[in-house]
Formats: C-alpha cells, sequence, structure tokens
C-alpha cells in the first residue's frame, strides 16, 4: 500500500525535476501511485458517460506514448497487444476505430494487474527510446506527459464522482482530511486593473498547449476582479433566496439543465443532521462556509454571477490579472485534495487564483488569432473541441502543480458539475 506521504514526495519531485527521463519515470509512477488503493472493481466501474475508470486511465495515457513514440520509433514488433489499440484510444479519429466511450465501465479485462503490465512494458521502451533524440521527436514526450497529468486529475474527479454514487460514500484519501484552519470569512473586496491593450497566450520557454498559442494582444477595457472566490456560505445565500428556482437570473438553456435535473445545490451536497454536508476525496464531509464553492456548472456560475450583481470575467482579464504576484496555491501536492479558505491578500493581486477550484470564465473555447493545430493525429488534442464548450482558468485542489501555468485553457461543456469547478467575480471598473 501506498502513503499519502509517497504521492506528495513524488508529485513535489516531479516540479523540481528538470531531467526529462526522471520526470517521465515520476510522472509515469505517480499515476501509478494515485490507484494504489483502489481495487480491481474500483478501478474498472464507470458512474457516467463523461466520466472513466481509473483502469481505462491508466491504459490510456499508456497507450498515448506507445502510439505516439513507441511504434514509430520501434515498428509493430514492440506492441504490448495489438487489440489494445481499440480499446483505450480515446477520440482520434485519424488513428482508427475505438471502444464506445460510454461502454469503458465494461472493460472488466483486461485486469488492473494487467494493465499494470502494460505501462511498465511501455515505459520500458519509452525510457530507452529517452537516450536517443533522433529516434523520437522530445516534443511528442512533453505533450504525452501533460497529458498524463491531466488524466491524473481525471482520475480524481472520476474516482469521486463514483464513490459519490455509493450508499457507503467510501474515502479515497484512506484518512481524514487535513484538520481544518480556524479560518473566518473576510469581507468580498475587490482588485482593479486599468485594461488597456494587452498581451495574453503563451510566449516563453516551455510546453504549452497548441490553444494556448500564438501570444496576441487584446483590448481590455478597465475592470474590478473579487480578491478571492465565491465561498459556500455566500452559496447558501444564493440557495436561500431561491436562486436555484427564480429564471431571472438564468440563461435558457442553464435553467432547463437545472430545472430537468433538479439542481437545488452544486453537485455532492447533501442534508444531514440538520446541516449541509458534501462528498469529498475524504469522505463525507461537513460543507465548510469559508471555503471556495465548487462542483458547480458554468450555468450555475452565470446565475450566482447576477443574482449577485456582478458577472464573470472573461478569460482575457483572468490572465491580465495574473502578470503580478508569485505562481502558487493549493494544487495537488498539498495533499488537501479539497479547497482551502481563500482568506489572505497577496499585494496587488487576487487570492487564490492558482489552485483550489478552476474558475468558470465568460469566455467560450475558441481559437487564438493565428492558431494553428500540431501536425499529424495529435493535432485532434484541442481544436476539434472548439464549439459548445466554455473556458476555466487557475487549476483546482487536484491539478499537479507542474502541469499548470498562467495561459492554461481549461474547457468544458457549461453544464459539467463534477470537476472542482468555481468561480470569482467580476464587474466593471
Amino acid at each position: 500500500m501506498h502513503t499519502r506521504t509517497q504521492i506528495v514526495e513524488r508529485a513535489q519531485a516531479i516540479a523540481a525535476q528538470p531531467d526529462r527521463k526522471l520526470t517521465f519515470q515520476r510522472v509515469r509512477e505517480l499515476s501509478c501511485d494515485l490507484a494504489k488503493s483502489l481495487s480491481d472493481a474500483d478501478a474498472t466501474a464507470q458512474s457516467m458517460d463523461d466520466a472513466s475508470p481509473a483502469k481505462w486511465h491508466l491504459a490510456h495515457t499508456t497507450w498515448f506514448f506507445e502510439q505516439f513514440i513507441v511504434l514509430p520509433a520501434l515498428g509493430s514488433d514492440a506492441l504490448y497487444d495489438p487489440r489494445f489499440s481499440y480499446l483505450f484510444n480515446s477520440y482520434y479519429d485519424s488513428v482508427g476505430a475505438r471502444h464506445p466511450r460510454p461502454q469503458r465501465g465494461l472493460l472488466t479485462r483486461p485486469s488492473l494487474d494487467t494493465v499494470l503490465d502494460y505501462r511498465r512494458h511501455v515505459d520500458q521502451h519509452v525510457v530507452q527510446l529517452l537516450a536517443d533524440h533522433r529516434l523520437f521527436d522530445p516534443a511528442l514526450v512533453e505533450l504525452g506527459l501533460s497529458h498524463e497529468q491531466q488524466h491524473q486529475e481525471l482520475l480524481l474527479t472520476d474516482i469521486l464522482h463514483l464513490f459519490a454514487q455509493n450508499p457507503l460514500r467510501p474515502s479515497f484519501a484512506g484518512g481524514p482530511p487535513p484538520k481544518p484552519k480556524a479560518a473566518t470569512e473576510t469581507p468580498l473586496t475587490w482588485s482593479s486593473f486599468k485594461g488597456g491593450i494587452v498581451a495574453i497566450g503563451h510566449d516563453a520557454d516551455g510546453f504549452a498547449f497548441d490553444c494556448e498559442q500564438p501570444a496576441h494582444d487584446v483590448i481590455v477595457n478597465p475592470f474590478k476582479l473579487a480578491d478571492r472566490c465565491v465561498t459556500n456560505s455566500e452559496w447558501l445565500a444564493f440557495m436561500e433566496d431561491d436562486g436555484y428556482s427564480n429564471p431571472s437570473f438564468w440563461l435558457s438553456d442553464g435553467f432547463a439543465r437545472a430545472s430537468a435535473e433538479n439542481w437545488a445545490s452544486p453537485e455532492y451536497w447533501f442534508r444531514r443532521e440538520g446541516g449541509w454536508w458534501t462528498m469529498t476525496l475524504h469522505g463525507p464531509q461537513p460543507v465548510r462556509q469559508a471555503r471556495p464553492v465548487c462542483h458547480i456548472s458554468f450555468y450555475e456560475a452565470d446565475a450566482y454571477a447576477r443574482w449577485a450583481g456582478a458577472r464573470l470575467p472573461t478569460e482575457q482579464e483572468w490572465e491580465n490579472a495574473t502578470t503580478s504576484g508569485p505562481f502558487c496555491g493549493n494544487f495537488l501536492e498539498l495533499d488537501c485534495l479539497e479547497p482551502r479558505p481563500q482568506c489572505q491578500t497577496m499585494g496587488e493581486r487576487p487570492e487564490g487564483l492558482f489552485g483550489d477550484v478552476w474558475e468558470w470564465t465568460s469566455s467560450p473555447f475558441t481559437a487564438y488569432p493565428g492558431y494553428k493545430p500540431a501536425k499529424g493525429a495529435v493535432g485532434e488534442y484541442n481544436g476539434k473541441f472548439m464549439s459548445g464548450q466554455m473556458v476555466l482558468r487557475g487549476g483546482s485542489c487536484v491539478t499537479p502543480q507542474g502541469h499548470m501555468r498562467p495561459t492554461y485553457r481549461n474547457f468544458f461543456p457549461p453544464s459539467m458539475r463534477w470537476q472542482f469547478a468555481g468561480l470569482r467575480l467580476a464587474r466593471e471598473s
């Protein structure tokens, strides 16, 4: 059995490790560490179409390295099992046919042990190839590692959704959460930004996804951004004011979805002992009022902002607000596995822009001016999803810190609720 300390130490070492071989090994090992407490049954079950089994995450990330690095360099003789391409391809149409996404939970075979053996097999080949850059494109290894880190977060969010369907409400973490600090919720205050012509997008050294590029200038009007995220207590006030049942706050599609699915609180909230509780990776816990609200959809976030007499920030405003102050936050490495109260200020920059919860923006996920998808099948990674998705920024308490940067653009459909997503208010200056 793993310990929580081992996972934290592994994640911290990845963030500090410049050596490509060691980084590869540690990223890959961290995925296995995250799954060590799971039984084969835990790792096989699929709780909904949008979530994937932990076993599938472990296998799919391995298929990515096998498909795009091992196979082109070493040929089909290096394949672990040719049938796995059908089982563990996600959405790469140019690679070939694939097992239907809603039926991933039916893959009782291969077993979890076989998937872990598959990982070892592919890792041996990749480590061998890392010694000779003439045999592969190093940029594909970086893409594969960032892809793996995405799935590390998804593994945790999908396991939380799975365990939340179980009446026993089991704990993934295997122990109580870190003892909550005696935090008093601070009044909401605002930071002002001048706006103007500002540059956004990735133009620095180091890896970035194609959708973060190219860097370009945008016009941002003067605006104000809340110094912290919206808290659970503030969300309770919205609920108590019939925020979920008043259509004047909602987009039409959002109100229809909320009504059809009987939304009356964030995902995972339930009543117990006269108060509100929520399902977490530590099992059921009381809703802590000073912590950022999470597991809400874009529709809910937008409705709350209207109720509060504010709005959601654009992604251009959000990125503009990150130009000062340190890049730190409550990421996976801290091992909280849940948001923390944002009760301190950090100079001129709002608190908690990174970590705790992904922050919904009002921006649709579209291409930047001059965007060019990567060549080949990996060009399907982001560009094909630039329709019907909204951008989130900043990372969450289950995002690896080494995976995050100020230009990072996450995206989900506006009805998504099972990720660690919250909101920060904006308004005109």
